[in-house]
């Protein structure tokens, strides 16, 4: 009978649907597989250039400043230098190991200047009174403009009351270009102050009778004093040298 042929062959039709569907799956399966558990390696990175680091510079070791001096080795050149007299007088060199002062108790009248002293020499008149220091340079010369900025501390060192700059002066004394300070109310009667250079040697001398001073200044070394500058004379005009017109003054 039909209707039997027909429902024996439903299970048939089924079964052979359900097998189809099967095969798909497995080949969607097969065409597009499901990613693998295990990470797939990754490409080797090429190792990181070693860092170069910069050599570093030297550090520059600075150069040590100089320290004052506070022993004094005989120097008999410097000693040398100081005249036995001065405008007649007898000048007295003291011996270096009988007095006690040192390159550096005068070098602290001089600032950085003064930490350079290497050598003091002592030197005075007993009438008309008059004391000398003379001092070596250590080191790049020095110009007697360059004691400008200690001029009042010089002064104090030497017995002048007070810090005030304002007394000193530039002047000429013994053909020397010289620091001076004259005689004013902080100083005994005629009393005069010099500071000067040779750029080798620094000079410190008081005293109270000028001419023993500058006769001492002038056998010392030192800078020669700058030439007064020329005044310049007047150049006549042309008018004023012409020679006068006769028909000027109505002659015949």
């Amino acid at each position: 009978m039909t209707t039997n042929r027909l429902a024996s062959l439903r299970p048939v039709g089924a079964a052979s649907l359900a097998l189809a569907a099967a095969v798909m799956l497995a080949a969607c399966a097969t065409d597009d597989p499901t990613p693998s558990a295990t990470p797939s390696p990754r490409a080797s990175s090429a190792p990181p250039a070693a860092s170069v680091e910069p050599t570093a510079e030297p550090t520059p070791t600075p150069t040590a400043a100089p320290t004052a001096r506070f022993t004094n080795e005989p120097d008999d050149e410097l000693a040398g230098l100081i005249p036995a007299q001065a405008n007649g007088v007898p000048v007295i060199v003291a011996p270096f190991d009988e007095f006690a002062l040192t390159p550096g108790d005068v070098g602290v009248a001089y600032g950085e200047i003064g930490d350079r002293f290497a050598s003091l020499a002592l030197a005075y008149v007993e009438q008309p009174r008059l004391t000398l220091y003379a001092m070596r340079i250590d080191g790049d010369p020095v110009a007697t403009d360059d004691l400008e900025p200690h001029l009042a501390t010089a002064g104090r060192y030497v017995g002048i009351a007070g810090l005030d700059p304002e007394p000193w002066g530039s002047g000429e004394a013994g053909g020397h270009q010289v620091w001076l300070r004259p005689e004013d109310n902080a100083t005994v009667a005629g009393t005069m102050v010099y500071t000067w250079s040779s750029g080798e040697f620094v000079f410190l001398l008081i005293g109270v009778d000028d001419a023993v001073n500058r006769a001492m200044i002038a056998a010392l070394p030192g800078e020669p004093a700058p030439s007064p500058t020329p005044i310049p004379t007047a150049t006549p005009s042309v008018s004023d040298s012409a020679e006068p017109d006769p028909s000027a003054s109505g002659a015949p």
